[in-house]
């Protein structure tokens, strides 16, 4: 009965470490507001993306602080950091994860909706979760959690996506994203993510 027990418990324990769905630690979550500076990224008039970007990741930053998450942002105003720079700052942070916001620009101006980019095996689910979060918290078409060799994500040294929130090219996104509620729907989608990260990873 006791071999009996123990090859039971033993096989119970393998199978829940074998399990995909493991809590992931983490203690710090990298922000990147995207562009900055002389690069406005994507624009519309005087829409410009890298505004979108750092008013989306301050309320990101705010909502995960209150869910009790550290948190690093590479830019708190509008100046210039490089790609690389992006990567290096990302890398002084051990225990964490990295997240780069972005908004969408396209010559189809039909083209809409939200999509997360994902390089490494690591980081595709969390790419999953912060793709799943968004569109809880905000109506718009699924493009997707997709591959993608970015250089933020490619030469990140920690899980890491990039988001793309919506497209400034479309007329009704544009409308959206101009408001302070959509921003906020966005950056606590993303936060939702996160946490599923964390409790399931």
């Amino acid at each position: 009965m006791n071999a009996i027990y123990r090859y039971l418990s033993l096989t119970v324990m393998t199978l829940l470490l074998a399990s995909p769905l493991q809590a992931r630690y983490f203690s710090t979550v990298v922000i990147d507001p995207g562009h900055g500076g002389h690069d406005k990224g994507c624009q519309w008039g005087r829409i410009y993306e890298k505004h979108l970007c750092l008013d989306t990741s301050l309320r990101l930053e705010a909502t995960l602080k209150r869910k009790g998450f550290r948190t690093a942002v590479l830019r708190r105003s509008d100046y210039f950091i490089s790609l690389p720079q992006r990567v290096s700052m990302s890398s002084r942070y051990r225990n964490a994860i990295f997240v780069s916001v972005h908004y969408n620009f396209t010559w189809r101006r039909e083209a809409s909706g939200l999509e997360t980019f994902y390089h490494s095996s690591g980081s595709r689910n969390l790419a999953t979760y912060v793709q799943q979060g968004m569109l809880r918290r905000v109506r718009g078409e699924n493009r997707g959690a997709k591959y993608a060799r970015y250089y933020v994500i490619r030469n990140a040294k920690m899980p890491a996506v990039l988001v793309e929130c919506g497209f400034v090219s479309n007329a009704r996104e544009r409308d959206k994203m101009r408001r302070a509620w959509y921003r906020q729907a966005v950056a606590d989608g993303i936060a939702d993510g996160i946490m599923q990260f964390r409790h399931r990873g």
